[in-house]
């Protein structure tokens, strides 16, 4: 073989050393990447899984709080009256031991001057002196700031005691603070609940999802037969 085709012929032969360790490299290359691709997935799914985890997870708190609310919103007929102490219109304070021995109905309304709100409050005062000479006492109450509650006494020239519960605590311990719907969306809020107080101080009579007109009637005869 001459010396010029001697020179056009440097390939290394595939057996050589340097092939082999070529073709090493290429195969660890590829399985480096074929092991990431099948990890790939895996991730995915251990990051999904985690995820509809942590969703049950926030779906039974929920549900843990709902069964919570519902539990406060129990109060039953022949239990014990929770006891409270509030501000009342004019800056008294109002305590349920204040009518210890005596009849009392408590009608929690949503707001002060609105038209159903205004309507009950007015029926309540209408028949103020007949409460009376039942023996019972009648207390108005909602979440209301008492300038409100004052401001809504004296332009409905309303006579019964309104009582401002803004930390809502006195409205849950009755079962008259719970979820409420309007136009498709649900929110927290005063439901319209009346309750009558026996004498022993138990609950006699609860009144739920009030319907306003005639009702202030059907509580007063509920109380002269109590």
């Amino acid at each position: 073989m001459s010396k010029k085709s001697r020179k056009k012929s440097p390939k290394t032969p595939s057996g050589s050393p340097t092939a082999k360790r070529k073709t090493g490299q290429t195969r660890a290359a590829t399985r480096t990447k074929s092991a990431k691709t099948q990890r790939t997935p895996a991730s995915k799914s251990t990051a999904t899984i985690a995820k509809a985890g942590s969703h049950n997870a926030a779906s039974k708190q929920l549900n843990s709080s709902k069964s919570s609310a519902a539990a406060k919103a129990a109060l039953t007929e022949g239990q014990k009256a929770p006891a409270f102490r509030l501000p009342r219109d004019g800056g008294d304070v109002v305590t349920l031991a204040d009518h210890a021995g005596h009849k009392l109905v408590l009608f929690f309304y949503p707001r002060a001057d609105t038209p159903g709100c205004t309507r009950e409050a007015i029926d309540f005062t209408r028949l103020a002196d007949a409460f009376a000479a039942a023996g019972t006492a009648v207390l108005g109450i909602s979440a209301d700031p008492l300038k409100a509650q004052e401001k809504f006494r004296d332009k409905h020239k309303l006579g019964i005691p309104l009582v401002s519960d803004e930390t809502h605590q006195m409205l849950e311990a009755y079962g008259a603070w719970g979820e409420k719907s309007m136009y498709g969306k649900s929110f927290l809020g005063i439901l319209r609940t009346t309750v009558l107080v026996g004498r022993d101080g138990k609950v006699a009579r609860i009144w739920r999802n009030v319907r306003v007109d005639g009702h202030a009637d059907e509580v007063l005869e509920a109380a002269r037969g109590l």
